[in-house]
């Protein structure tokens, strides 16, 4: 199963939609900001969609956060502001631990990152729209799940797909 993770697309969605489209994900995991993107995203893709409300997100009902099983793993999926993740990885360590997650993705800094902290994978895959990062990269993740339940994540981004295909 190949499962795309993004973040802070901030209503800025062509990009997301070209990703779909290259990657054809068979799920999509969304980290918050996209601003009203569950209202539209459907309309590319048949993958399943689950997509947590970030800082930016007003009027909606989305959760904050989920936690989903995939494989041998148990993910939280949050955007992160509420756990000061600006500052560090205690408080979204803290959750993941009593939500009995061994995966934490987030978004929120716009930072893309793999990290091992404690006993967890935490991750953020940046943002397609507004990166911070010195590169300026546009990215998000791709997570692998092979037949054995394993994951395997990589972080990615437009620049890098333009460069392969050389433009």
């Amino acid at each position: 199963m190949k499962i795309l993770v993004v973040s802070d697309t901030h209503g800025k969605n062509q990009s997301l939609w070209d990703v779909i489209e290259e990657e054809n994900p068979d799920r999509i995991f969304h980290l918050g900001d996209g601003q009203s993107l569950e209202e539209e995203i459907w309309m590319y893709t048949e993958a399943e969609c689950d997509i947590v409300c970030g800082n930016c997100d007003w009027g909606n009902d989305l959760p904050s956060e989920l936690t989903i099983p995939i494989g041998k793993h148990k993910i939280l999926l949050t955007h992160g502001h509420y756990y000061g993740v600006n500052f560090g990885y205690e408080e979204i360590a803290q959750a993941a631990h009593e939500l009995g997650c061994d995966i934490a993705l987030y978004g929120h800094t716009h930072m893309p990152t793999i990290d091992y902290y404690e006993d967890l994978i935490i991750a953020n895959p940046g943002s397609l729209s507004y990166p911070r990062q010195s590169s300026r990269e546009h990215t998000y993740m791709i997570m692998d799940v092979d037949s054995d339940g394993n994951i395997k994540m990589s972080l990615r981004s437009l620049e890098e797909k333009a460069r392969d295909y050389g433009n």
